[in-house]
């Protein structure tokens, strides 16, 4: 996309997601069986087409590229929709694809583009990700996956082991669903357990490659997310520094104030240069992917934490109250700074 089809790309997902995707419609669809809207997810899949943007057209997709997708992952980030373009659109897509399983890709993928199949990646053990949770012998899977993104309703499993990528009905007799506790209710996570059940191998080959390279478009994939809340999260704080009045001022007169609002546009904008150098990086298989990764995964993590922390700070005492969505912006801060895990210091990778 050139920078003006860029920037329309981003006004039409933005817009769409304002009409349809508002605090409201959030609270309604956290509380409901999936987590999220069908409707929503339906009218992004069918109007944006964002299932679609990083899958090749071979597969029924636009074969846009990564880039797009994670500008999409950034604005629903803004309004912490449950829908499941990370765990599916993104995740699930690329590990198909990774596989390099001409079959599975041609099975499994014109559906996810199409919004009508989500494929939920089954990866980490309890303690996180940097241990696989399900282990693969004899073409059978045994273990428990934790922390799964739309486990409880993926219409595919693929779980990531230590000898590859395996396809899984999630109806399987030998599969056991459980939704997992999360401190953020806007995100479901479930833990999936595997009691020796049959499983299709995707692809061949070491698989260590395309595990660093599924982790890299992860901590990607977050650190845009993580702009997104950071980004709405500053718009929440000023609109409320210029309504709230105290002394017979507005809040946001105040010098001490603005210097503090100040400071969250800084770490903002240095996130945002952050995590445009792992997009475009993991985007383009760069040599310098896994440095770009890991300095966005850790600032963007910083960043984000400390400006939902100064969001509940600036907004007072209605900022912990369950009607105001700040907390649930502070507790996607906390959620995301541990999502897919935390990384340690890169070693510069080949293409």
């Amino acid at each position: 996309m050139s920078t003006s089809e860029h920037q329309e790309f981003i006004a039409s997902v933005r817009a769409l997601l304002t009409k349809h995707a508002g605090s409201a419609a959030m609270r309604a669809a956290m509380d409901t069986e999936l987590g999220y809207d069908p409707v929503l997810w339906r009218l992004l899949s069918e109007q944006i087409g964002v299932g679609a943007l990083a899958i090749p057209e071979e597969y029924g997709g636009f074969g846009a590229g990564l880039v797009e997708s994670l500008v999409v992952v950034g604005e629903v980030g803004r309004t912490l929709a449950g829908v499941p373009m990370l765990g599916s659109a993104v995740l699930g897509a690329q590990a198909v694809l990774l596989s390099n399983d001409a079959e599975a890709c041609a099975r499994l993928l014109p559906g996810v583009a199409e919004g009508t199949r989500t494929i939920a990646v089954c990866w980490a053990d309890e303690s996180g990700w940097d241990e696989h949770g399900v282990h693969e012998a004899d073409g059978t899977l045994t273990g428990t996956a934790h922390y799964v993104l739309d486990g409880m309703s993926a219409d595919s499993l693929v779980a990531v082991t230590p000898t590859g990528f395996f396809e899984v009905e999630p109806t399987a007799p030998s599969i056991t669903l459980r939704s997992a506790p999360t401190m953020d209710p806007t995100r479901r996570l479930a833990e999936i357990t595997f009691a020796a059940a049959p499983a299709r191998r995707l692809g061949s080959g070491d698989p260590t490659g395309a595990i660093a390279r599924l982790r890299e478009i992860a901590w990607a994939a977050v650190a845009a997310e993580q702009v997104g809340v950071a980004e709405r999260c500053l718009e929440m704080t000023v609109e409320y520094a210029k309504s709230r009045v105290q002394f017979g001022r507005v809040i946001g007169s105040f010098q001490a104030l603005k210097h503090r609002m100040a400071d969250m546009y800084v770490l903002l904008e240095s996130a945002r240069s952050a995590s445009v150098a792992a997009t475009t990086a993991v985007a383009t298989n760069s040599p310098s992917a896994a440095e770009d990764v890991w300095v966005a995964r850790v600032h963007c993590s910083e960043a984000l934490t400390a400006i939902a922390a100064e969001t509940v700070q600036l907004h007072g005492g209605i900022a912990i109250t369950w009607e105001h969505d700040a907390h649930l912006f502070f507790k996607r801060a906390h959620g995301d700074a541990q999502l897919f895990g935390t990384p340690r210091r890169p070693s510069t990778r080949s293409a």
